[in-house]
Parts: C-alpha cells; sequence; structure tokens
C-alpha cells in the first residue's frame, strides 16, 4: 500500500491537569526527519515520543507540536516568588528616582515578569502518560490521511502505466509498418541518383537501417519496468525511492525511442510517454 509523505493531523484531549493538543504537519523529504515542539514541563518525554513516532512513519518531514493549557479553579494554588517581586520593585524605585513624572507601576505588569508566578508543582508522570496515548491517536490519524492520499496517487499511477502499455503495444504492431517505409524510402533516394548500386551492399545497408530503427529492446525493456513498477505497488513497506528510479529508466527508454523514431507518429508516441512518465515522477515525489 503506497502511503504520502504529505498529512496533518490534530488531536486534542482534557486530562485531570489541563487540556493537551498535539499537532502533526509532514511533507516531503528524503528522508525521515521528525522535530518536536514541546513544553517545557513535558520535554522530558521528548525521546520516548521521537521513538514512538518513527516507528509508525518511514519517510518526510514531521513536525510534531504539543500544546498544553493548565486547568486553573478556585483551589488551584498560585505561588509568588517574593524575594523576586521585591528585588523588582527595588529596581523599579531606583529608576523612578530619577523620572518623577513616570506614572506608578501596575502590579498585575509585574506579576507578568517570568518567574514572578509558579504555578502549583503537579505529578508530570501521568501527563506524559496521556501525551503518548494522544500522540498514537494523532499517528493514527496521520497514517489514515496519508494512506488516502496514497491510494489517490496509486490509482494515477495505474491509469499512467496502462497508457504507458498501450501506446508500446502499438509501437510494436507498427514497426513492421515502420521499417518497410524506411527501406522504401531508403530505395527510393537511391534510385533519384540514378546510379547503379551494388544488391548485396544494399541490402547490408537497409539492414543496418533496420537495426538502427529497431525499438523491440527498449519496448520490452519499457514493459519490464511496467511489471517492476505494480510489484512495487503492492509491496507493504515504502517504495517511494525505488518508483522514483523506475521513472528514470522509463524516461531513459522513452528518449531513446526518440532518437530512434523514423516517422512522425512514432516521435509523437516517445512525446506522448515522456509526458506520461512525467506525470507519474511529480506524484511519486510525494510518496513514502
Amino acid at each position: 500500500m503506497l502511503h504520502s509523505m504529505t498529512g496533518f493531523a490534530r488531536e486534542s484531549a482534557e486530562t485531570a491537569t489541563g487540556t493537551l493538543t498535539w499537532e502533526i504537519r509532514a511533507v516531503n523529504h528524503r528522508y525521515l526527519d521528525v522535530q518536536f515542539k514541546l513544553p517545557e514541563a513535558l520535554r522530558p518525554g521528548e525521546r520516548d515520543f521521537r521513538r514512538q513516532a518513527s516507528a509508525r512513519l518511514g519517510r518526510g518531514k514531521v513536525e510534531c507540536a504539543l500544546y498544553f493549557r493548565r486547568a486553573f479553579d478556585e483551589s488551584t494554588e498560585l505561588r509568588i516568588d517574593a524575594e523576586l517581586v521585591e528585588l523588582i520593585g527595588r529596581r523599579i524605585c531606583d529608576v523612578t528616582a530619577g523620572l518623577p513624572k513616570v506614572a506608578a507601576v501596575n502590579p498585575i505588569e509585574i506579576l507578568r515578569w517570568p518567574g514572578v508566578v509558579q504555578p502549583a508543582e503537579f505529578d508530570v508522570e501521568p501527563l506524559l502518560a496521556e501525551a503518548a496515548a494522544l500522540l498514537d491517536a494523532a499517528l493514527t490519524a496521520i497514517g489514515d490521511m496519508r494512506s488516502n492520499e496514497g491510494a489517490r496517487i496509486r490509482e494515477m499511477i495505474e491509469s499512467r502505466c496502462a497508457g504507458v502499455e498501450s501506446i508500446a503495444k502499438s509501437l510494436r504492431v507498427r514497426m513492421p509498418e515502420v521499417l518497410a517505409a524506411a527501406r522504401s524510402k531508403q530505395r527510393e533516394r537511391i534510385a533519384a541518383l540514378d546510379v547503379e548500386a551494388d544488391p548485396a551492399r544494399l541490402e547490408v545497408e537497409l539492414a543496418l537501417l533496420a537495426t538502427k530503427l529497431d525499438v523491440d529492446e527498449e519496448l520490452d525493456r519499457l514493459e519490464s519496468h511496467l511489471v517492476e513498477i505494480r510489484s512495487a505497488l503492492d509491496a507493504g513497506e515504502p517504495v517511494g525511492r525505488r518508483l522514483d528510479f523506475l521513472m528514470q529508466e522509463l524516461n531513459r527508454e522513452a528518449n531513446t525511442l526518440a532518437s530512434k523514431s523514423a516517422d512522425t507518429e512514432t516521435t509523437k508516441a516517445a512525446v506522448d510517454l515522456k509526458v506520461l512518465i512525467e506525470q507519474m515522477r511529480e506524484q511519486i515525489q510525494n510518496v513514502e
């Protein structure tokens, strides 16, 4: 099953201590790169969170942000650092002594000073366990989104593979006609020169021309690559890099077909092949 590397998930949960919220964003990346943004109180859980995410994700740049809003009520104790308040008060007096016209400082501003108000301590272990369970739910949600997007990409790839296969079959059917037309055109050119041609040498030259224009080998490789692509689509593991390599191989065969083209129809078919391959390649950049 294919999985896209892009996705978003947001999961929240109410706990006895407050509200936890995970937000996960994932975009394309060559490897798995997981970054965490955590509240300071929950930072001790980063190692376990990282291990948890890495076990569920294969590739992509993934940003995991955890938000915690503490629950407060009348029974919640808020501690004020009296020594820090006193120190701030003295410094304010020192500054305002030389600025008599400055308005008095609002006490609320002092309470906003970092470290003045200290929420009551709480046991972080239960909260870390709840955050881990919530992360698991968020990873499931983003996994479902990436899976659904992967299914859409798979349908597109299968459709384009069918198009490539159809073009390859039509080229194989037309090839005898193309070679016959090329031989006939070569004979007409020689006849127009009004010179006596050595029949044996002429047959050798026509055989070399046929060899030069023959694309059976390229068509065989095209069809072989399509088999590999369909096999990769059914693999139960990340196959983005493998598919990307197969797109390069398909493109190589399309270029060779274009270089061997002996008529406008073959050239058009080669161009159509490159369009289909490019459409697949663009989508495969999103595949895990």
